[in-house]
């Protein structure tokens, strides 16, 4: 017959792989053979079959040795292996597929069922049973389980010190990995601060500090038709369009982008200035009025501060406060380019500081309160801050190493 595997003389083989007879097994079962007919057709018995069906069972005194109690667990996502899963990885194990043959059978990754079998052997025979192996994971899966910082008194201490510095999440697993470079139970991810935080919360890190963190809009706020700003200056604007490349692949440094932020029903306002290549921020101090004259002093000033390597150009958008610019580009030969209407994303530096800063001057406050002082105060924090995006360097160590170039 065409399922015929061997002759008379070659059955009962003993305990061996059978891949062929497994697989012909099955197929004989698709065409609606019994599983005693399609048995003897193959040259199996029936407890082979029911081995193939159903997986090797361990036994009970294995699982009171080793310790272990039933849990019954709650339906898994399809996220995790399931039991038929683990069945087929025991029957394939035992053919002696290799993990990668078996991951694409099941469409999963060979690193999956690699630590599937690290995990869930048995810890007496060394062996993986698909029961076994099921009732490990489920004892593995409720919650809620002890988080790491929580467990973790030196790594709790340190995370909360940073945050309430208004370190970023991120910041903290960068910094903790130099800090303690021999220490990985010090070592966590960033996701694992935010679920401590807000999920895990009670016992972990207090619960006020999640006002450090950075937190947006839920929802983006209406902006007003392009169509409806038109040019309110008496002097023509070089648009962002006409800016050099080099400004725009941050190769040259001395170029700075800046904006002002406002205070509660914008009566009060605070500049700010950020270089684009090092992320160096400056403030302007404008605690009596925000009008053309007073920011275009207040940059001019600024600005004469920095040596002329330094101070190359500056994007703004086209708010009326920068009405002075041409007077700007004569006291500081800085040129000056402007935003197009309604585009924050083409000054991307300088929106992304404005963002940090209201972690110090929270929006609807009176932002003439603060000092030149303070305002000195939180720019030189806010520059000593690691940044990714500059490899972990602080915007104040890249401003120093060009200083020094220079």
């Amino acid at each position: 017959m065409a399922f015929m595997i061997r002759s008379d003389d070659e059955r009962w083989p003993g305990h061996k792989g059978l891949p062929r007879e497994r697989v012909a097994f099955f197929e004989l079962l698709t065409q609606g053979w019994s599983v005693s007919e399609a048995a003897r057709e193959v040259g199996v018995t029936l407890r082979t079959t029911q081995r193939w069906r159903f997986g090797r069972h361990e036994r009970p005194a294995l699982l009171t040795r080793a310790g272990y109690r039933r849990v019954v667990a709650a339906a898994a996502s399809g996220r995790f292996l399931s039991e038929q899963e683990r069945i087929t990885i025991a029957d394939r194990l035992r053919d002696k597929a290799s993990i990668r043959t078996i991951a694409a059978e099941l469409g999963r990754s060979p690193s999956t069922l690699s630590r599937e079998i690290a995990r869930n052997r048995s810890p007496v025979t060394g062996r993986y049973g698909p029961h076994l192996a099921q009732r490990l994971a489920d004892n593995r899966r409720p919650r809620p389980k002890t988080g790491k910082i929580a467990g973790n008194p030196a790594l709790r201490d340190y995370v909360q010190a940073k945050l309430d510095l208004k370190w970023s999440p991120q910041q903290i697993c960068q910094a903790v990995r130099v800090d303690f470079p021999d220490r990985p139970d010090m070592h966590l991810c960033h996701e694992t601060i935010y679920l401590a935080i807000y999920v895990q919360g009670r016992g972990e890190l207090r619960r006020e500090l999640h006002t450090a963190l950075r937190t947006g809009r839920a929802r983006r706020k209406p902006h007003r038709s392009p169509d409806a700003r038109r040019p309110r200056f008496t002097h023509d604007m070089v648009m962002i369009s006409d800016r050099p490349a080099e400004i725009e692949d941050r190769a040259v440094p001395g170029h700075w982008e800046g904006d002002l932020i406002m205070g509660r029903g914008n009566n009060s306002a605070i500049g700010t200035l950020v270089e684009r290549a090092t992320r160096y921020v400056m403030l302007l101090h404008l605690p009596h009025a925000r009008d053309a004259d007073t920011v275009r002093d207040a940059i001019i000033a600024t600005i004469k501060t920095l040596p002329a390597h330094l101070a190359r150009s500056l994007t703004w958008d086209q708010g009326p406060e920068l009405a002075g610019h041409h007077q700007i580009t004569l006291a500081t030969n800085m040129a000056v380019y402007f935003c197009d209407p309604a585009s924050p994303w083409q000054r991307g530096t300088n929106e992304n500081t404005n963002g940090l800063l209201r972690q110090y001057f929270p929006k609807g406050t009176d932002l003439s309160i603060h000092t030149a002082q303070h305002l000195t105060t939180v720019a030189t924090e806010l520059n000593g801050r690691p940044r990714k995006t500059l490899d972990w360097d602080t915007p104040a160590q890249r401003l120093t190493k060009l200083l020094n170039i220079n």
